[in-house]
């Protein structure tokens, strides 16, 4: 077998085929491979003693010719095998190679041949740098020596004074092994001092972590100092080389190239980051207390602030990125992580905090970087804090993960084995997909049952968690504002505060006002009432909970019903809107000239007055209070008018278009939702009488038919007629000007009982934590698959808690959404700050002998003030070093007395297992120490 050559890129490729007669340049294969480490025993001269030798006239210290060629040939490189990666050879300047090939084959120890020391001057640049030349080629310029080889003529021989051997080592390439006779030279610079270059070599198979660590023994770096390294392009912009694993070859990195290393602030900020720091807060003189650092609101960033000020309190993943741990553990090429960056961006952050030289510090680059990955966090919108822990928690977790190549895991249902062997094995199974220090700190295990209703079949599994979303008791009670409008016209409209079921109907709304108003709840008609129309009519069968918490309700005393039934003599109930002429050129928001103003009414109607002229003085009555009648003299103004002008002027009224007959059902306009038959147009009950009358007083406003949105028919057939079942009051600017008091008809009073305030009882937080262990059937758009019934049922379902973490996260679910309403839950939970005890609620066989892995205390609070759509965060928090508790509202920090932790607003809790806090604090007491302040420093906090 032989050797052949082959130079690219700086390398030298060495292909091998079978062919044992060839030799490269008079040196047989067998000469750079040998046979074995008896011929080594032959060497019996100490090395330097042979070289010495060699320069001398007394040969006979130097083995025979025959002995040399023989242990060249049988070296313990001798054996035909691969080349190793690893493993050395030696570049020997070709003349002197064949001068000693031609010594040894003439066989005369005293031949003028004699080759001298090994000299390979011609293949350096210079003497001073000892630089080899570029362009060298095998078999031309220098032959390749193994290991033993070039030991045996080092010894034998001796090397030129001065001259370092040429080493060189075999790298591995995928699919190829080749000695790397060029190694890559770099120029090595630190970010303060460009001008200086320190040139390096390094193999193509050399990690970035190894020019890192030379970097920091180039210019005597301390350890405890935190750096980085740029290269820059060939366009003169710089890159990170952030995975320490990668090659040089992987890299790309060519020689001449300069890489810059930056070393990191005391302050915690890297010198290239632009961070956007205030003038006050550039102090280097200043040095607080580790951790006790606000952070920036950027707009609506203190979502993201209250959770990252929780996370940066846990003890232990803190120091673990304060040691540095992280960087050993970044996994850069986690298809389901974010390269590293996340987790890069939060220990810049976590550095900075923890630095003690900022009061406060603002968070661009971990902002940007959030967004950059989650476009949900994209901008400056509102967000939830524990939406981005969810986030943050699973991503640091991946840019962590120790798992470096994910393995295809079956999870298996338990099928009768004993629950420690199902719980132990699904464990297993997730730490072989996910291991990093979020799962070791964050993660627990919970146990799943579910049930089939028909077939009985139970499913039971072990599932692992990161936090635990708790429920809150909901009351089964809801209080309701309401406006009554009394049918007596001398009446203002009452506001009423009423508790009602809250999963309760129409009916017991009634029933509730009914107590304050004395009126009978069958004399009530509820309607939504949305820009000066009704929005909606509603049955007394309908549910309470399509009514949301900002809907205007007005609950109207009638007597009769809206929809007349044919022989019934009970009134008839007339919706009326109130419309307002406006100049024809200012049509905006109004129906063809008309604009609605003012709050609808429901008028009872007597059946025996069922006509326009009957239903003009039944509206001006129930408009009395604030609709002045004309006085005489304003009868008398104008109003004698010819037959001729007065037809003209009327609106034409239904009974101006014929006869009349009960329409069909009505399909109401987008707004309503509302299907009416006409309650009035019954029995032609209107025909006989036109409107307005001829002659009469003056009339202050006219009548019209319209539909449920309050627009006009702008039709003329009687059908299109006979289906609108609402009548428009149409008032000319004027009239309504000089007659229609728009304060006194807004003007309303309230009800004693709006004063009320539906007490909310404290709740304790294992009751939120029962709920969650508390068995529940599975909703319509959550079935679950039974696998011996082969369809989807609604099963009940148990989680119980089997194995709880050494940071519990515990989110309390105060946000509550459903098909019709959303609301927060403002109840006060009560939660211990030490000793909140879990062995009522694991099931797992518990070590009696060691209470404190189910004990935890408090740590870290994040709070949301405000409701659905606007709000605020803040967090609590017990520092880790000094154990006082302070409370952060983004860029403002203030310490806090023990007593102020628990609110209303509670929202996310951060406890800490006991026994982690003795591993981490041995000398603290059993309890965390988390002191007081002074009264003087108390803070007010609702």
């Amino acid at each position: 077998m032989a050797v052949v050559p082959w130079l690219f890129g700086g390398l030298c490729f060495r292909f091998r085929y079978q062919n044992p007669e060839v030799a490269i340049e008079g040196l047989p294969i067998s000469s750079c491979v040998g046979r074995g480490r008896t011929a080594m025993a032959a060497v019996a001269a100490d090395r330097a003693a042979a070289a010495a030798a060699a320069r001398q006239p007394r040969r006979e210290a130097v083995p025979g010719l025959d002995s040399q060629r023989h242990q060249i040939e049988n070296g313990e490189n001798g054996r035909e095998r691969p080349l190793r990666a690893g493993e050395s050879w030696f570049l020997v300047e070709r003349d002197w190679y064949k001068q000693w090939e031609l010594y040894v084959q003439e066989g005369n120890q005293d031949s003028c041949t004699f080759p001298g020391c090994i000299n390979n001057a011609k293949l350096f640049e210079d003497q001073i740098n000892w630089r080899l030349k570029q362009g060298l080629v095998e078999g031309k310029d220098y032959v390749l020596l193994p290991a033993a080889a070039w030991r045996y003529l080092v010894s034998w021989y001796g090397l030129e004074h001065g001259q370092p051997p040429i080493e060189r080592k075999v790298i591995e390439l995928p699919s190829i092994q080749k000695v790397e006779v060029y190694p890559v030279e770099l120029l090595l610079v630190q970010h303060n001092d460009m001008s200086s270059p320190r040139t390096v070599q390094f193999s193509h198979t050399d990690s970035v972590d190894l020019i890192l660590r030379t970097a920091r023994q180039q210019f005597l770096v301390e350890s405890h100092v935190d750096t980085r390294l740029w290269v820059k392009n060939s366009e003169g912009t710089l890159d990170r080389l952030c995975d320490p694993h990668v090659t040089v070859l992987d890299a790309a990195l060519e020689s001449g190239q300069l890489i810059i290393m930056e070393t990191r602030n005391r302050d915690g900020t890297w010198p290239s980051a632009q961070l956007h720091v205030s003038i006050a807060e550039e102090d280097e003189d200043f040095q607080g207390q580790p951790g006790i650092c606000g952070l920036t609101n950027l707009g609506n960033t203190c979502f993201m602030n209250s959770a990252l000020q929780c996370l940066s309190n846990v003890p232990q993943l803190t120091e673990y990125f304060l040691n540095n741990r992280y960087l050993e553990e970044l996994n850069f090429r986690n298809p389901l992580g974010m390269k590293g960056e996340l987790a890069e961006a939060y220990a810049d952050l976590v550095k900075q905090a923890w630095s003690g030289h900022h009061r406060s510090i603002v968070p661009h680059v971990f902002k940007n970087k959030v967004g950059h990955f989650a476009s949900q966090f994209l901008g400056y919108q509102q967000h939830d804090s524990q939406e981005l822990l969810s986030f943050l928690l699973d991503g640091l977790h991946e840019d962590l993960n120790r798992v470096k190549k994910k393995e295809y895991v079956e999870l298996c249902d338990a099928a009768g084995r004993p629950d420690q062997e199902v719980a132990q094995e699904a464990w297993q199974n997730h730490k072989r997909r996910n291991d990093s220090v979020i799962v070791d700190t964050f993660h627990g295990l919970f146990k799943s049952t579910l049930v089939c209703p028909d077939c009985g079949n139970v499913s039971v599994t072990f599932d692992p968690f990161c936090y635990l979303s708790v429920p809150l008791p909901v009351s089964h009670k809801r209080v309701m504002e309401v406006f009554f409008i009394p049918m007596d016209p001398r009446r203002k409209p009452e506001q009423h505060r009423v508790v009602v079921p809250k999963k309760g109907n129409i009916s017991d709304l009634c029933v509730a006002l009914s107590k304050h108003t004395g009126i009978a709840p069958d004399r009530m008609m509820v309607a939504d009432v949305f820009s000066h129309r009704f929005y909606k009519l509603y049955q007394l069968e309908d549910s309470l909970s399509t009514i949301l918490d900002r809907d205007d309700i007005f609950v109207y005393e009638v007597t009769g019903r809206i929809e007349a039934i044919e022989g019934s003599r009970e009134d008839i109930v007339v919706p009326v809107y109130m419309r307002e002429r406006t100049p024809a050129r200012d049509y905006n928001n109004s129906y063809y000239g008309l604009m609605l103003f003012g709050h609808p009414l429901l008028v009872s109607v007597p059946r025996d007055r069922f006509s326009w002229e009957g239903l003009y003085n039944i509206l001006m009555y129930r408009l009395s209070r604030y609709v002045t009648k004309p006085s005489s003299d304003d009868e008398d103004d104008g109003d004698e008018k010819g037959d001729d002008d007065e037809d003209k002027d009327a609106m034409p009224g239904p009974s101006t278009r014929g006869s009349l007959r009960e329409p069909e059902p009505e399909q109401a306009g987008p707004s309503s939702g509302v299907t009416r038959r006409c309650p009035f147009l019954l029995d032609n009950c209107l025909r006989s009488s036109q409107w307005p009358p001829r002659r009469r007083r003056k009339q202050l406003f006219t009548l019209q038919t319209v539909n449920s949105n309050g627009t006009s028919d702008r039709t003329t057939s009687p059908e299109d007629v006979q289906t609108q079942p609402y009548i428009a009051i149409d008032w000319e600017p004027e009239m309504k000007r000089r007659y229609y008091d728009e304060v006194e008809a807004e003007g309303y009073v309230k009800h004693d009982c709006v004063g009320y305030v539906l007490k909310k009882a404290p709740v304790q937080l294992q009751e939120c934590i029962e709920l969650f262990t508390t068995m529940e059937t599975l909703e319509k758009e959550n079935p679950w698959y039974c696998p011996s019934c082969k369809r989807h049922q609604l099963a009940t379902k148990k989680l119980d808690l089997w194995m709880l973490p050494e940071i519990l996260i515990i989110h309390l679910k105060r946000f509550s959404y459903s098909k019709f309403s959303r609301e927060k839950l403002d109840t006060l939970v009560q939660f211990p700050i030490r000793d909140l005890d879990f062995s009522d609620f694991v099931i797992k066989p518990q070590n009696e002998s060691a209470p404190e892995l189910y004990k935890y205390d408090l740590i870290a609070v994040s709070n949301h003030y405000g409701g659905m759509r606007d709000g605020h965060y803040t967090t609590f928090a017990c520092n880790k070093d000094s154990g006082q508790w302070h409370y952060f509202d983004d860029s403002s920090v203030s310490p806090v007395n023990e007593n102020q932790i628990e609110s209303k607003a509670a929202y996310v809790l951060f406890y800490q297992r006991q026994d982690v806090v003795r591993r981490l604090q041995p000398q603290a007491p059993a309890s965390p120490a988390c002191s007081s302040t002074s009264s003087a420093e108390f803070m007010e906090v609702n």
